[in-house]
């Protein structure tokens, strides 16, 4: 019997089996007081763990001198967090624009890019997910997501098959203003993108004055063991988005833009009313200092090697991913381990492979618990 409540939500999202009240680093609290590892983050948003002091307190202060106002006016703490990021982005990206979630963030990078080039096509890669607005949808692998891109008269994008080079020279043409690329792929099960198809994919942009775009929304902001997975593969975009671990939980998008896309950027091309609000930006700062004061891009390197190496000891067919971002393979339907591991309250995610597990705990999680998501896997395997 659904509730009120249930009744009035759309039901548009598969239920956990969990109803939290509390939290703290990576553990969640239920109604009923018990503790649950959360190896799935809140889809990978809870990047300091959850309700982390220095945020919670840097949320609170700020809240009580002032909540809200546009980017009509400069804010002291937006041109902080603008300055911030541009230090922790390699190469030449160096100009931010806020927004509020990380498919804003890739619509306006498109935006930028066939702004920068004069051309209306993009490509992107088998497996990608980069958001549910037209533009963004048009560049998501999957039938569902197609249609409504279609639906709204959206051509949607070129596929450049995942990995695969001769793919990639193919498909860059000078019909093309961008190539938008997860490093490490999301829902597709953290796939990690090769780093040869990486530098190929920046060498042919540069040659064919197409835009490169990094979707670091998911594998961004210290996960993938470095602050941006950019910074780990040694590989420079043109433009890179973040969002979902940037404010710890509060909503907070970016888009961080190298010399391609800013020059000719003026006053009207871009806009937010909410995007870089006070609430948000002390969110992120506050976050950007707790990854950085407790080494949480480290952390992630060390615990995410120990996880994958225990799950190969299991008899993991393929461990995807880098950092605390995960794939594990285990030739089994993940969505059959997941609601195992929900009765020893653990939390995991599936993705778009039905055989891939996806782990993406907060970047807290500690060698002693990952021990616990493994000895649950190990349970649950046996």
């Amino acid at each position: 019997m659904l509730s009120e409540g249930e009744q009035a939500l759309l039901p548009v999202y598969a239920q956990m089996p969990i109803r939290p009240v509390s939290g703290h680093g990576a553990w969640l609290v239920d109604e009923d007081g018990a503790e649950w590892l959360d190896a799935y983050g809140g889809h990978a948003v809870a990047s300091t763990g959850h309700s982390h002091p220095r945020v919670v307190e840097a949320i609170t202060a700020q809240a009580k001198r002032l909540v809200f106002y546009s980017t009509a006016v400069p804010y002291p703490n937006r041109l902080k967090l603008a300055a911030d990021l541009a230090a922790r982005c390699p190469g030449t990206l160096g100009r931010v624009f806020f927004c509020n979630s990380g498919a804003e963030a890739n619509e306006n990078a498109l935006h930028l890019a066939r702004k920068a080039t004069g051309r209306s096509g993009v490509a992107s890669v088998t497996g990608g997910w980069h958001g549910r607005t037209v533009a963004t949808l048009a560049c998501c692998d999957g039938a569902l997501y197609e249609a409504g891109a279609l639906r709204a008269g959206m051509a949607l994008s070129t596929r450049v098959t995942f990995n695969d080079l001769a793919s990639l020279d193919a498909v860059l043409d000078d019909s093309i203003a961008a190539l938008i690329v997860e490093p490490v792929q999301g829902m597709a099960g953290a796939r990690d993108c090769s780093l040869e198809f990486l530098t190929a994919a920046r060498r042919l942009c540069t040659e064919r004055g197409i835009a490169l775009l990094f979707d670091e929304v998911q594998c961004g902001v210290g996960r993938s063991g470095t602050f941006t997975a950019a910074e780990g593969y040694g590989v420079v975009p043109d433009g890179l988005t973040m969002a979902k671990g940037l404010g710890s939980g509060y909503p907070i998008g970016a888009l961080v833009a190298g010399p391609m896309l800013a020059e000719g950027v003026g006053v009207g091309d871009l806009g937010s009313t909410f995007g870089g609000g006070p609430l948000a930006c002390a969110a992120a700062l506050a976050t950007l200092g707790v990854i950085a004061d407790e080494d949480l891009a480290g952390n992630a390197a060390r615990v995410g090697t120990h996880i994958a190496a225990g799950a190969r000891l299991l008899g993991a067919r393929k461990v995807w991913g880098r950092g605390l971002l995960l794939g594990l393979d285990f030739g089994r339907p993940a969505k059959e381990l997941q609601q195992a591991l929900f009765t020893r309250r653990i939390l995991t995610g599936t993705s778009s492979d039905p055989e891939i597990l996806r782990i993406m705990p907060p970047l807290t999680l500690s060698l002693q618990e990952a021990d616990v998501l493994l000895a649950g896997l190990r349970e649950v395997l046996s």
